[in-house]
């Protein structure tokens, strides 16, 4: 207990002692203080612009100098960061293809006050591929799949002759094997790949062989995922069965026709990649349904009819049964409208039965037009081209001051659609094409300022058609083209109901003028035409690299409505505009001045037009 005490008093003795040593107000020195100071400095590498970027980016020296006080390097950190810079920057140029370079870091001088450490660049030449050999083993070895190891050969991305870089060299290859696995060797890898480097003679040569595999066969059909759904739904839509070569093609156009269904918020479609059961894989389809019952409530604008909302509602099991019914009311000042239609699920060849109605109200220039229609008929829907085959019955009535017109058709028609673009919502390249065409029996009456005329009916065939033509060029500009044509082929005095006739003017027509206001006049009032043609050429950039879905655009548009093509004068409308491409399609906002009226519009709209 003694001896505990007297070392407590001689270790406090001690303290006291090294306390008395320190200057007054002195306090113990702080460890930190101690340490190293962090270093300060500037960087310059001098360097062909491209590899500046480069090696700006990934050199130590550089990630550093922007490091904050307590992340960075002291002097002694510095000078060992500025021997090992040549050997990194070597490094960096050769995944470049320069093996090359001579680097140099002489001593840091001083710049402003600070150090200025110098990485001095002579990339030297760059090497190119001397010599590429793509080989194969397994069944692409077979005398039938010689044609598929060509094509991979052919679109080789790296061939002889081009710049060797790393990032190329390791696209090229991923992209090879992607396309292999695509084309139905599901379970293809690379074997072996080397890049040999010739430094002195600035060559590289290229030797890959993979192992393609067995070619794959589409086995059994697997549906997941299901609860309220007919797997018959999912299985129609199938256009492959067992024993069929696969590729990857055709599971994405069956997963994109699942997905278009509407009955599923997502889907997707994988192949069993075993090579043990390659001769019948399991194709295995996993959904996530859609609720049976969905509302849906808009508000919305359109520089055509104005301000709307709009209420939806659509039953994708209508009563247990296979059939889905879909109904849509939209009210606004100008226009008031319901359409429905109660379309069946999947049938044989992509067919679904089809039955639909509308009626509307719309108010335009000065007119009124009450209209109705009901369908009969069966819809075709493929990856590229859309079918519509129906059997109408059509009513619609004109009232204006001076004219009064109604008139009543039963025809049969059918639409074409056929897509082939990059993307069906934001398209910047490819073409579409609509054709319609329609044979009936009509019969109407006209009345100008109260005074009745004579009922005419008779038959008539109707044509129209929509080509749009979208192509990018020069350095991201984007141009696109239309052309619109229609007629009406009848006897002069028959009387046609006026949604089956022909006017111009608005947003997805000719813009600079009113919706439907470009047709013939009758006593002063616009009437149907049984002549369409309008074309519109338009060119657009984004507005900078920085918002590359922001663009600008200039338009000039021309066309009109009239009784006869020799009739037909086309008036003039021409402007600028914005585009957002949205996700769920662009918003258009146009200004366009029209030469026919001396008059400037607003167009505003959202999506495309086929």
């Amino acid at each position: 207990m003694i001896g505990a005490r007297a070392a407590a008093v001689a270790l406090l003795a001690v303290l006291l002692s090294a306390c008395a040593n320190l200057p007054f107000g002195a306090k113990p020195p702080d460890a930190a203080a101690s340490a190293p100071q962090h270093a300060e400095y500037r960087l310059e590498v001098q360097a062909p612009d491209e590899l500046r970027k480069l090696l700006t980016n990934y050199l130590d020296l550089a990630r550093f100098q922007s490091a904050p006080a307590t992340e960075g390097i002291n002097a002694a950190e510095l000078e060992r960061l500025m021997r090992a810079a040549p050997a990194q920057v070597r490094e960096l140029l050769e995944t470049e293809g320069y093996f090359n370079a001579d680097v140099t870091v002489p001593p840091a001088t001083t710049d402003a006050g600070l150090p200025l450490v110098r990485v001095i660049v002579e990339p030297g030449p760059r090497a190119t591929v001397g010599s590429v050999s793509l080989e194969a083993v397994g069944e692409l070895q077979q005398a039938d799949a010689a044609h598929e190891l060509e094509l991979l050969r052919s679109r080789w991305l790296l061939p002889v002759g081009e710049p060797f870089r790393q990032s190329a060299w390791t696209d090229a290859k991923n992209l090879t094997l992607a396309r292999l696995r695509a084309d139905g060797y599901a379970a293809a890898g690379w074997q072996s790949t080397h890049a040999r480097v010739d430094a002195a003679a600035n060559r590289v040569d290229l030797t890959l062989l993979f192992d393609s595999g067995p070619l794959f066969h589409v086995g059994e059909l697997r549906v997941e995922g299901l609860q309220r759904y007919d797997e018959d739904s999912v299985r129609k839509l199938a256009n492959f069965g067992a024993g069929d070569a696969y590729s990857e093609k055709l599971l994405l156009d069956f997963q994109e026709r699942i997905q278009k269904l509407g009955l599923f918020e997502g889907a997707s479609v994988e192949i069993d990649a075993d090579p043990a059961n390659a001769s019948a894989a399991t194709v295995t389809v996993h959904v996530k349904e859609q609720t049976q019952h969905q509302t849906t409530i808009g508000v919305g604008y359109s520089a055509n009819t104005g301000p709307r909302v709009s209420l939806e509602h659509t039953n994708r099991r209508l009563f247990g049964s296979p059939w889905v019914m879909h109904n849509k009311f939209q009210v606004g000042p100008d226009q008031q409208t319901w359409e429905g239609e109660l379309t069946s699920h999947p049938l044989d060849n992509l067919y679904r039965n089809l039955f639909s109605g509308s009626a509307t109200r719309l108010r335009s220039d000065d007119q009124i037009l009450l209209g109705w229609n009901a369908r009969v008929g069966r819809t075709q829907d493929t990856p590229r081209i859309e079918r519509l085959y129906f059997g109408e019955l059509t009513h619609a009535r004109v009232d204006s001051a001076a004219l009064t017109s109604q008139a009543d058709a039963g025809s049969a028609n059918y639409h074409w659609v056929y897509r082939d673009i990059d993307n069906v919502l934001l398209p910047t390249r490819g073409l579409t094409t609509t054709v319609q065409a329609a044979l009936g029996y009509a019969k109407g009456t006209q009345s100008v300022l109260g005074e009745a005329l004579a009922e005419a009916h008779g038959p008539f065939g109707r044509l129209y058609t929509r080509f749009t033509w979208y192509q990018p060029f020069g350095d991201a500009w984007y141009g696109s083209a239309r052309v619109e044509a229609g007629q009406v082929f009848t006897h002069d005095v028959i009387g046609i109901p006026d949604t089956l006739l022909f006017r111009a003017g608005g947003d997805d027509s000719v813009r600079g003028y009113a919706y439907r206001t470009l047709a013939p006049t009758v006593d002063g009032v616009a009437t149907g035409g049984r002549s369409l043609f309008t074309t519109s050429v338009e060119v657009a950039r984004p507005i900078s690299k920085r918002y590359p879905a922001y663009w600008w655009a200039a338009f000039v548009d021309a066309g009109n409505a009239a009784d006869k093509f020799d009739q037909l004068r086309p008036a003039y409308g021409y402007g600028v505009g914005l585009r957002w491409r949205s996700p769920v399609g662009p918003l258009r906002v146009d200004l366009a001045y029209g030469q026919q009226t001396h008059q400037v519009r607003l167009h505003l709209s959202v999506g495309i037009a086929f």
